[in-house]
């Protein structure tokens, strides 16, 4: 059982549903719950779990506001980003699970560690676009990750120190598209790109998985939690994404975190840290495992994934620029209004246009985040 309230933003996306049932079965008291507009699935989850405040942040019709508070006097019912912020500053809660999917996460996390309570983070985003803010907010409390691939390197590296560590091996499926001729890429249909072999995740994940931006991103992500080099750095395919991260050390050891794919696995872990808890969610059969194969990163399949390591490297602004334009990218992509492989010259260009800054604050990072996809929702020619 874990003895923890929680925060849960983002609860009605996938990794909110999967910690609906990490929190069902260990009993978990959630204090509050946000969602974008999907009033129902999150008011069916508060009524299971007897959550009492609940935040839309989406939600802007005033007929559809008062309807809500009105119908479900059992609730507290805020409307806003701003709302949700003040109660990350003043309500009652041990961890907070920040699941919000985009840029959008990144306030909510700077809030989170303002009040230091523990982040439980699955929004790459935030340590993306703002990892030298976030990484200076902590005190004695680390950033937990919840993605599986940060999941698995934070358990595997424990409490060795980053001197032992020769390389982190990020693991990635390959995406739906990973053994689709190269001649096809032109034909590539959004109904294709939201496939993925092995997880279930959500829309815009599921395409940054077929292009492997999503890699980049956790690239990113694991130099601010782990506080290590790019060089350090490295991702390889692994198809059957059932070792979701190795270690290397220096005297040539590998330590590698292995289960089915299942997120509700790192979230439990997560919640639980430092301890682990008993749970039957995820069991996994090692005589009924496939084979376990690698394979290199192709830059000519993947070509997303190697720009965002040149970003990653280059670091200041363009981290935030490259993810701002990949999510308007991957939306024009969504809606049929360019092809699949026009976004990969839409984020170029978007790059290319804009001017470094070495230390964006907050402020800064948020206006180019605005300002880069507005202009990126554009350039459909």
């Amino acid at each position: 059982m874990v003895n923890k309230s929680l925060a849960l933003l983002g609860a009605t996306g996938s990794i909110g549903t999967s910690t609906f049932a990490v929190a069902a079965e260990q009993n978990i008291p959630i204090v509050l719950a946000s969602a974008d507009k999907n009033h129902l699935l999150l008011l069916k989850y508060a009524k299971q779990h007897n959550i009492p405040s609940l935040f839309f942040t989406g939600i802007e019709d005033p007929t559809l506001q008062t309807k809500l508070k009105a119908e479900n006097p059992e609730h507290k019912i805020y409307f806003g980003e701003t709302e949700l912020i003040k109660a990350l500053a003043n309500e009652n809660y041990d961890i907070a699970l920040n699941a919000i999917a985009g840029s959008a996460g990144l306030r909510y996390s700077f809030a989170i560690l303002k009040r230091n309570k523990y982040l439980a983070l699955a929004n790459k985003e935030s340590l993306v676009m703002g990892g030298h803010l976030l990484t200076k907010m902590l005190s004695d409390k680390p950033i937990i990750p919840v993605d599986s691939e940060l999941s698995a390197l934070f358990q595997a590296i424990g409490k060795h120190p980053a001197n032992e560590i020769q390389h982190l091996h990020l693991t990635a499926s390959g995406g739906i598209f990973r053994d689709l001729s190269l001649e096809e890429f032109d034909k590539i249909t959004p109904q294709q790109a939201l496939k993925n072999p092995n997880w279930t995740m959500g829309a815009k994940v599921t395409l940054d998985s077929a292009t492997m931006f999503n890699k980049a991103l956790e690239v990113m992500e694991t130099h601010w939690l782990f506080n290590q080099p790019y060089s350090k750095i490295k991702a390889v395919i692994h198809p059957q994404s059932l070792i979701h991260s190795l270690v290397e050390f220096i005297d040539g050891s590998f330590l590698a975190q292995i289960s089915n794919p299942d997120m509700k696995l790192p979230i439990l872990y997560a919640l639980s840290w430092p301890q682990r808890v008993h749970s039957q969610l995820v069991q996994t059969d090692l005589t009924s495992l496939a084979p376990l194969t690698f394979r290199e990163i192709d830059p000519k399949r993947y070509p997303m994934f190697y720009l965002g390591l040149e970003v990653a490297n280059a670091g200041g602004i363009y981290p935030t620029v490259i993810n701002s334009a990949v999510e308007a990218a991957s939306f024009l992509f969504l809606q049929n209004k360019i092809p699949y492989l026009k976004m990969f010259d839409i984020v170029k260009r978007a790059l290319d246009d804009q001017e470094p800054i070495s230390e964006p604050d907050l402020e800064t990072i948020m206006e180019i985040n605005y300002q880069t996809y507005k202009k990126v929702l554009q350039q459909t020619e």
